[in-house]
């Protein structure tokens, strides 16, 4: 039996026993929490010694909402926009061109993190770049795309599939042809286009691995692990039976917009979970797509775009009884329904359905999960509670970045824009709230940052960018936010029983910082250390 005395500020997110000094680990689960002598005389001779010092250690956290795949991808096989900002077209092509010159054999070239704004390319700007391969650049939200001449011919973009698709979603210019800018349907139909291969995708698994690991996270919600390639889901599983995998991930697997029929939809799913899940890659449930995003004019409303009079958005997943046969289905089977919810309307929608879909069941604790939740009203966050649901939200978001608020102000007006990104509200309401980043959708992967933006409703000076705080009525506290972190998210996958906190009989998951996020100033809180990220008691990052 290999055993580990584990030594430090230990935070332990328990309200039985919040804090200790020390614990013993027996075979990667914990077997005592409490004081360190206590701990010694427990131990054999040879137990290992990990010794934090003062250093402080929290339960290993956990993100609720990324897209494993699609990281590893951009970081080592695109040309990475992300940290561009705001939007500049002459910095994007000096890195798309450099990327294209340090990578001449590949026949395909991708580029992510394009911000969009009031200036409209086609195109034509990616034909300057590359005219003789397939050249596509997408959105860091992964929502819209542009794509070049070659791009469009190996897609199979034309007159006849824009009419089809609508203009909305695939623009075109004044002769009818598309321009190269696509959105929402037609993105998601390219993604399973893209080449790859099997190494590939455990290359970019295995790259994201180690990028969680070093960003303090232990496990995480793959919100669509097919979603880009579907070869994801047998990279994953190979992987595991290689050994290679630390970080739990917990799948939602792909369903399209209202299926032919949603109960097939649920049983492959479920299908995949057996022949598939293990103890590090686990399938919790079902994900799919309501809406879009609102930078987009996408995201589905409540109410007509303040620019695009008559029109709300788009609404994707939008058949209710559909909805709610999945939600039962999925029940039936033990699994949860994960959705993008981005705009307010998609967020009513899908509270009418769960509410429907619970008298069919009974069934109280499904924990179906909303994610992003861009603007909601109070009546729906109040029904967010009352039906157990689960809000997924981005404290990464909720900052008021100039230039860019104003667009977003001049789609939906003022008073929407000021009240983006409630928080507060639905802990108020009772929901079991967690937080995500959406990485790589979102380019900011940082617990640091989490908990100083919940708090501040504001972008921290490390980051670089001038911001002003947005909404700061949704602050919550930071004992809140460590929650948002840990157990919620633990309970979001039915998993509180093994994760989320350092007690007795959970997974022996750690992640040690050098700060008191309970009570050091929140500009220190900025400023946090990782010391190191633990994994079935095993130290698996130390910088």
């Amino acid at each position: 039996m290999k055993q580990t005395i584990v030594l430090g500020n230990i935070i332990t997110m328990d309200e039985k026993r919040p804090t200790a000094k020390a614990a013993l680990v027996k075979d990667g689960v914990f077997a005592y929490i409490g004081d360190a002598e206590e701990v010694k005389k427990l131990a054999g001779a040879d137990a290992q010694v990990l010794d934090y010092g003062e250093n402080f250690i929290y339960p290993g956290f956990l993100e609720s909402h990324c897209h494993c795949y699609l990281a590893g991808d951009r970081a080592i096989g695109q040309a990475n926009l992300a940290k561009v900002i705001p939007t500049d077209y002459d910095k994007y092509r000096e890195i798309i061109s450099d990327f294209i010159k340090k990578n001449p054999q590949r026949e395909f070239y991708l580029a992510a993190g394009w911000i969009e704004n009031d200036e409209y390319v086609s195109k034509a700007y990616l034909d300057e770049i590359c005219s003789d391969k397939p050249l596509l650049m997408q959105t860091g939200g992964g929502h819209s795309m542009l794509l070049n001449t070659k791009a469009m011919e190996w897609a199979g973009i034309d007159a006849a599939y824009a009419k089809k698709m609508g203009y909305d979603l695939v623009h075109v210019d004044e002769n009818g042809e598309p321009d190269g800018y696509i959105c929402e349907a037609p993105v998601f139909e390219v993604y399973p286009k893209l080449p790859t291969t099997l190494k590939n995708a455990k290359d970019y698994l295995l790259a994201w691995q180690d990028m969680a690991l070093a960003n303090g996270y232990t496990a995480v919600a793959d919100a669509g692990t097919e979603v880009t390639n579907e070869i994801a889901v047998q990279a994953f599983y190979e992987l595991e039976q290689e050994g290679k995998l630390k970080l739990r991930t917990y799948a939602y697997l792909m369903c399209p917009d209202n299926p032919e029929d949603p109960k097939a939809e649920v049983a492959r799913i479920a299908a995949t979970r057996a022949k598939y899940s293990g103890e590090y890659f686990h399938v919790v449930g079902v994900k799919t797509f309501l809406d879009g995003v609102t930078e987009a004019h996408t995201g589905w409303q409540n109410q007509d775009y303040a620019d695009q009079p008559g029109y709300h958005g788009n609404e994707r997943f939008n058949d209710h009884d559909k909805m709610v046969e999945l939600i039962t289905a999925a029940d039936a089977e033990g699994l949860s329904v994960h959705v993008h919810s981005e705009g307010g309307g998609a967020t009513h929608f899908m509270l009418g359905c769960i509410e429907d879909a619970k008298k069919i069941t009974g069934d109280m604790d499904q924990r179906n999960i909303l994610a992003h939740l861009h603007f909601v009203t109070d009546e729906d966050i109040r029904r967010m509670g009352q039906t157990r649901s689960i809000p997924a939200v981005p404290p990464l978001w909720t900052a008021k970045i100039p230039g860019f608020y104003e667009i977003e102000e001049s789609y939906v007006g003022k008073e929407l824009a000021e009240n983006s990104y409630p928080i507060k509200s639905f802990f108020d309401a009772g929901a079991c709230t967690v937080f995500h980043s959406d990485y790589p959708v979102s380019p900011s992967f940082s617990i640091r940052n989490s908990i100083y933006m919940a708090e501040t409703r504001n972008a921290p000076k490390t980051l670089g960018i001038e911001t002003l705080p947005l909404n700061v009525k949704e602050a919550i506290t930071r004992e809140q936010s460590l929650r948002a972190l840990t157990i919620n998210v633990a309970y979001a996958w039915h998993q509180e029983h093994r994760l989320g906190s350092i007690e007795f009989g959970k997974i022996a998951n750690m992640t040690v910082y050098d700060c008191d996020f309970l009570h050091d100033d929140i500009e220190k809180v900025a400023q946090a250390n990782l010391i190191a990220t633990i994994v079935d008691g095993e130290e698996v990052y130390k910088p």
